[in-house]
């Protein structure tokens, strides 16, 4: 006795259905493990090779063209070594003064920045230096959840392989710093005309005091608000200190109210 059509075909079109959803679980998979593979290589290999073009950098050159301009990519790669002390104590004190201490994110901060944008105050961000750097050399910069899930991945990433002292390096080797100017080298030839290196404690505060919005802030020609700026950023350095980038700090103990 042979089963009705209608089972037939009910039968014939859960199986395809269950081949579909087989298949698509596969292809997925498959694209999960090709992601995971490549973004792992793409962090080791950044770990020890200069990196000389990002995706802003793409971004700016695309914009530039579009808009009949002549792009402009300033950028010079120096090792951290070749980078005075001073620059990384400005940005450290201007972006990051957890910077040593948390593992690539700072809630305190996040925490801060969230309340603050509720509040309906100028919006405010809460990325660390190492969210910067990895949004910098692996991402394009368009505010969206799942660039942010992909800056946090990524930040876990740099983390868990580059360590503090490369992630300072690559921060201030990729960070724009001026209208087609990138890195720390560059910025410090064009604005003070001399090496990275050479940097003053005020030359790398004013610098570290453009970084937020390098197109509206000027190093070459700092407005009132820039100074005003730059003298809170000397101050925070001298709370602060040198930052040894060899050392990892403890988290600051809070002392409890009496």
């Amino acid at each position: 006795m042979t089963a009705p059509k209608s089972k037939i075909k009910t039968k014939s079109s859960k199986a395809t259905q269950s081949n579909f959803w087989h298949k698509s679980f596969r292809y997925i998979k498959k694209g999960i493990l090709f992601f995971f593979g490549i973004s792992i290589l793409w962090v080791l290999i950044d770990w020890f090779l200069p990196v000389y073009l990002t995706p802003l950098m793409c971004i700016r050159t695309v914009e530039s063209i579009v808009s009949g301009e002549s792009p402009q990519n300033e950028k010079s790669w120096v090792s951290i070594e070749e980078i005075s002390p001073n620059i990384v104590q400005a940005v450290v004190a201007s972006e990051d003064n957890r910077f040593m201490m948390h593992n690539g994110f700072s809630f305190k901060d996040m925490n801060r920045a969230f309340k603050s944008n509720q509040k309906g105050k100028k919006v405010r961000g809460g990325s660390t230096i190492s969210q910067q750097t990895a949004k910098n050399v692996f991402l394009f910069p368009q505010r969206s959840y799942i660039r942010k899930g992909l800056e946090a991945y990524f930040t876990l990433l740099i983390e868990l392989t580059w360590g503090k002292k490369r992630i300072m390096e690559m921060y201030l080797n990729v960070i724009e710093m001026g209208d087609g100017i990138y890195g720390i080298e560059a910025a410090s030839q064009i604005y003070f005309h001399k090496s990275a290196y050479e940097l003053t404690k005020s030359e790398s505060a004013l610098i570290a005091a453009c970084i937020p919005n390098p197109h509206k802030f000027h190093v070459d020609n700092p407005s009132s608000y820039i100074r005003g700026r730059q003298s809170k950023i000397l101050s925070l350095m001298g709370k602060i200190g040198r930052v040894n980038l060899d050392k990892k700090y403890p988290p600051r103990k809070h002392r409890k109210p009496k």
